[in-house]
């Protein structure tokens, strides 16, 4: 709960997310008590990938909620979700965001262990043995699936991963610019959930 006044570019980042200022953060409070120039820059840099113009805002909305669960931010969770609703994402396909989340955090330890262990054939080729079957046929489409694979993967530092991805979401059809955005988009909503 807000224990001083925020200031305006303050209020405006909550208002453009849709958060009510009780779901103000320590964080945000500090920089606000000092009128932090950060404060603007970070609401114009989520304005910006919010509106990138190579993810529809549909899509945007999608891959910001995939930070906000695999960041475990609830009040951007539900921000998040209700700016879903608002782009007429399905509720399967704002299941599909938290799932891809989850899975990718399983995905990105093992890949990452199997990276840091690399020459260990007994690591490297032992099969998985997860299921993970939300892949196979998503709701958002696999393009769209393996883009937001490929960002919560950057999101979790999993080289192995993000270079997978990549290659998929490519031969998928999506171009350098729509990769580039996305993961300018986790990393910007990855700085608010810090600050949120």
């Amino acid at each position: 709960m807000t224990t001083q006044k925020l200031s305006e570019p303050a209020m405006s980042l909550l208002v453009l997310l849709g958060i009510a200022d009780t779901n103000s953060s320590k964080t945000l409070e500090r920089l606000s008590s000092v009128e932090s120039r950060y404060i603007r820059d970070l609401k114009l840099n989520v304005g910006a990938v919010l509106k990138s113009k190579n993810l529809t805002p549909k899509e945007a909305t999608l891959l910001s909620l995939a930070v906000a669960v695999n960041e475990r931010n609830d009040v951007l969770i539900e921000a998040f979700e209700h700016l879903c609703l608002k782009e007429e994402v399905t509720q399967e396909e704002i299941a599909e965001a938290h799932s891809c989340a989850s899975l990718l955090s399983l995905n990105n330890v093992l890949y990452r262990f199997r990276h840091y262990m690399e020459g260990n054939e007994f690591y490297n080729n032992t099969p998985a043995g997860v299921r993970m079957s939300v892949m196979m046929n998503p709701a958002v489409g696999k393009e769209f699936f393996e883009l937001m694979s490929l960002m919560v993967s950057a999101l979790n530092g999993c080289r192995q991963c993000v270079t997978a991805h990549e290659h998929s979401v490519r031969q998928l059809g999506a171009s350098e610019s729509r990769v580039f955005d996305t993961i300018r988009l986790g990393s910007v909503m990855k700085s608010l959930s810090v600050i949120i």
